[in-house]
């Protein structure tokens, strides 16, 4: 596993975000939230993206899944597993 540091977000340069070394263009969740609210008219797609805020505001992997889908419109079915896996991971913390 890479290794966790603070990043301020390129885009607002005010947050600071949890990163690695792997991550690219680091975005807070304040500045992808308009991107992610826009409407889904899948209804499997809406059913599986249902998920608390706090999930997307902790996990940038969600957010970066989500937006995928809404620019190209739709997943690869491994796209689809691990968005299942880090969800099932989530709640396994949680509890």
């Amino acid at each position: 596993m890479a290794a966790l540091y603070k990043q301020r977000c390129m885009k607002c340069n005010k947050n600071y975000v949890a990163a690695t070394s792997r991550d690219r263009y680091i975005q807070c969740y304040d500045c992808q939230k308009d991107d992610l609210n826009k409407p889904i008219k899948d209804p499997v797609m809406k059913k599986m993206f249902d998920l608390p805020e706090e999930y997307y505001k902790t996990n940038s992997f969600l957010r970066s899944i989500k937006s995928n889908y809404l620019r190209f419109g739709k997943l690869t079915d491994k796209q689809i597993e691990a968005f299942k896996k880090a969800i099932e991971k989530i709640k396994a913390e949680s509890v």
